[in-house]
């Protein structure tokens, strides 16, 4: 849609408030990602999960037609990304960026962060108390943000690579064990280990060839975007 300005990792000042704004103050920090809108008032709304929602679907911040008339400008006009100049949007789909966290820093946890944080929270490894072991397959920009949130969140946390290479920016990260994948004694070793998988490959490949490293209830959640259809044989 053009004139298009893109950008869904979105970081910046916050220079004025609305009179109904509780979260925000002037000249606080903020950061927002790839959801721009959503209804609010739907079942999947209203349990915070807006990238279900039922109405007309949620709206992407770039790129995308305003649907519900939550944020700024009217509605059905287009939303414009991270790289525009000034963003008018709502609070609810803000989050407040804490002092210490270096603006330069933080634009990738709105995106990759939030993907790797949102499976981790739904099956609790967010719970301090519960001991959980959680692999990460794919070493690249999700899956080193992967390791580095499970294991602040006190999770052991295996790490997954078909290329050994990996190894040494794996424990650099955080991870506490390193498996490769195209090595079958690595595989056996950790076979059982995993009580929560998170498949960052965004290349066709077998997922089924995985599911020996998860324990008899263990989950595998698929966060890569794969085009083929056929990666479970």
């Amino acid at each position: 849609m053009y004139p298009c300005v893109p950008g869904h990792e979105f970081v910046g000042k916050v220079t004025a408030v609305g009179d109904k704004v509780s979260k925000f103050k002037v000249g606080d920090n903020a950061g927002l990602g790839p959801i721009g809108d959503s209804c609010l008032d739907c079942g999947t709304c209203k349990k915070g999960f807006e990238q279900h929602c039922e109405k007309q679907g949620w709206a992407h911040s770039y790129n995308d037609t305003k649907r519900y008339g939550h944020i700024g400008g009217n509605k059905d006009t287009q939303t414009f990304g991270g790289y525009i100049v000034n963003y008018v949007h709502h609070e609810h789909f803000c989050v407040k960026l804490p002092n210490e966290v270096e603006m330069d820093r933080a634009g990738p946890l709105l995106c990759a962060g939030g993907a790797l944080y949102e499976p981790l929270k739904h099956h609790g490894a967010t719970d301090p108390e519960r001991e959980m072991t959680v692999g990460i397959i794919g070493i690249g920009g999700l899956g080193t943000m992967g390791i580095k949130i499970a294991k602040a969140l006190g999770k052991k946390v295996v790490a997954i690579s078909h290329s050994a290479k990996k190894e040494k920016m794996a424990l650099e990260k955080g991870a506490d064990v390193f498996v490769n994948s195209s090595d079958p004694d690595s595989m056996k070793k950790a076979a059982g280990s995993c009580d929560l998988i998170l498949n960052t490959v965004s290349v066709s490949h077998q997922v089924a060839d995985y599911l020996g490293l998860l324990n008899s209830f263990g989950t595998i959640v698929q966060l890569g975007v794969i085009g083929d259809d056929q990666i479970v044989n």
